[in-house]
C-alpha cells in the first residue's frame, strides 16, 4: 500500500507541474516587447477605424470611426467633416471648436492643403492648436476633412503623423466609393443585358402565342403564363446574384416557349447534379448562353437540332455548359482569344453582329465576381456546333443571393 500511495503522490505532483506549465504556455503573451504591443495596438485601432469608413463617409460612419482616429493621432479631440465642411462627428472635449473646424474645413477641402489654427485664434483654455487636414487619397480630390485638437504645439513629426492618418482614412472612403461604383456598374450591366435580350425574345414569344390563339386556346393560355413568369423573373428588382436552380427554372420557361415555336425541330437535354442546384452565380448568366444556342446554333439549321445543358460538380467548383449541334463557327476566332471577335463570328452567320445576345456581358460579370479564372470558354468548329462553358465556385466570400 505504501508503494501505491507513493505512486499516487508522484502522479499528483506530476499533474500539478503539467497544469502549471500548460497554464504558463497558455497565458504567455505573444507580444513580449513594448514595441510589439504598440504596433499591435496601432494596427488594431486602424482596422477598427477602417471598418465604418469602408461604408462611406456619413454621420453614422464618422461617429463610429472618429474615436479610433482620435486614438491613432493621440488627439485631445477630433472631428470629421464632409468635403463641403459639414461636421459629421466630434469626439472628445472642446466641442465649441467645432465651429472653427467647420469654417476651416471648407477651405482645406477646396485648396487641398492643411490649415493650422493656433491658440491665439481659438481662445480655448489648454488648447495649443487645431490642425485641419483634408482627407486626400492618392492624387484624387478631398473626400472629407479631419480636425485634430492638440494640447501641445504640433511639430513636424506630429503634423506628418496626422497627414498619414488622414490619407489612410481617405483611402478607406475612396475604396467605399469604388465598391459603390462597382455595384452600380453591375446593376447597369444587368439592365443592359435585359434590354439586349428582351426585344428579340418578346417579339418571338408573342408571335408564337398569337399563332395558337385560334388553333389551340388552352396552349396559348399556358404559353402566356410561362411568358409572364419568365418576364417577372428577368425583370425582378432583387440583387445581382441568383442560384442555379432559379436560373434553370427560368430557362425552362424560355425553352417551353421556344419549343412551341420550333415544334419537334428543337430538342433539349438537361443533366444537372443535384448538389450544385444552390450554387450562386450572376443573375441572367446562363440565359444568354441558352438563347445563343437556340438562335445562332439551331434556328439556322433547316432540320433543327439539340441543345444540351450540363451542370456538373467538380470539387470546389461547379462547371456549367450549354452545347448545341448547330452550324458552329470558325475556330480561328477562338485562337485570337478575343471574345468580342468570337461573338461577332457567332453572329456573322446571317444575323449580323448586333444580333448576338450578351456573351461579353456575361463574361465580364463572371470575371468581376469570381476572378479571371472564371470567364466563359467557347469550343466550336464550322458544322460541329458550339459549346460555351462557365466555371463557378461553389462558395465565394462576399458573393450571395
Amino acid at each position: 500500500m505504501s508503494g501505491l500511495a507513493l505512486t499516487i503522490g508522484l502522479l499528483a505532483v506530476l499533474l500539478v507541474v503539467v497544469a502549471a506549465v500548460a497554464l504558463r504556455v497558455r497565458t504567455r503573451p505573444t507580444l513580449t516587447t513594448p514595441a510589439e504591443r504598440a504596433v499591435h495596438a496601432t494596427l488594431h485601432t486602424a482596422s477598427m477605424a477602417a471598418r465604418p469608413l469602408r461604408r462611406g463617409l456619413d454621420a453614422d460612419s464618422a461617429a463610429e470611426a472618429a474615436p479610433h482616429l482620435r486614438g491613432l493621432t493621440a488627439a485631445d479631440a477630433l472631428g470629421l467633416a464632409d468635403a463641403n465642411g459639414v461636421v459629421l462627428a466630434w469626439t472628445g472635449p472642446h466641442g465649441r471648436l467645432s465651429t472653427h473646424f467647420a469654417d476651416a474645413a471648407v477651405r482645406a477641402s477646396e485648396e487641398g492643403r492643411r490649415i493650422l489654427i493656433k491658440a491665439d485664434q481659438l481662445d480655448e483654455p489648454g488648447v495649443r492648436a487645431l490642425v485641419v487636414q483634408p482627407l486626400l487619397p492618392g492624387e484624387s480630390g478631398s473626400v472629407g476633412v479631419m480636425g485634430v485638437v492638440t494640447r501641445t504645439q504640433p511639430g513636424p513629426g506630429m503634423l506628418s503623423a496626422i497627414a498619414e492618418v488622414a490619407r489612410y482614412a481617405g483611402n478607406q472612403i475612396e475604396l467605399a466609393e469604388l465598391d459603390a461604383s462597382r455595384a452600380r456598374l453591375d446593376r447597369a450591366e444587368v439592365r443592359a443585358l435585359r434590354a439586349q435580350i428582351s426585344p428579340h425574345f418578346i417579339y418571338n414569344a408573342l408571335g408564337t402565342v398569337a399563332s395558337f390563339v385560334r388553333t389551340d386556346p388552352e396552349q396559348a393560355r399556358e404559353l402566356i403564363l410561362e411568358f409572364a413568369d419568365f418576364t417577372r423573373y428577368s425583370f425582378r428588382a432583387a440583387g445581382e446574384y441568383t442560384v442555379l436552380a432559379d436560373e434553370l427554372r427560368n430557362i425552362d420557361r424560355y425553352l417551353t416557349l421556344e419549343r412551341a415555336r420550333f415544334g419537334g425541330s428543337l430538342e433539349v437535354r438537361l443533366q444537372v447534379a443535384p448538389e450544385v442546384l444552390n450554387v450562386v452565380l450572376p443573375f441572367l448568366a446562363l440565359q444568354p448562353l441558352v438563347e445563343n444556342a437556340v438562335r445562332h446554333g439551331i434556328s439556322s439549321k433547316p432540320d433543327g437540332g439539340t441543345v444540351t445543358i450540363v451542370a456538373a460538380d467538380e470539387g470546389t467548383d461547379c462547371v456549367i455548359s450549354v452545347e448545341d449541334d448547330g452550324i458552329g463557327m470558325d475556330p480561328d476566332l477562338l485562337r485570337s482569344g478575343d471574345l468580342d471577335a468570337i461573338i461577332s463570328g457567332v453572329s456573322g452567320h446571317g444575323a449580323g453582329e448586333s444580333a448576338h445576345v450578351g456573351l461579353a456581358n456575361v463574361d465580364d460579370r463572371l470575371r468581376a465576381a469570381f476572378g479571371n479564372d472564371y470567364g466563359l470558354v467557347v469550343e466550336t468548329a464550322p458544322g460541329a456546333g458550339t459549346k460555351v462553358s462557365m466555371r463557378v465556385p461553389k462558395f465565394r466570400p462576399g458573393v450571395a443571393v
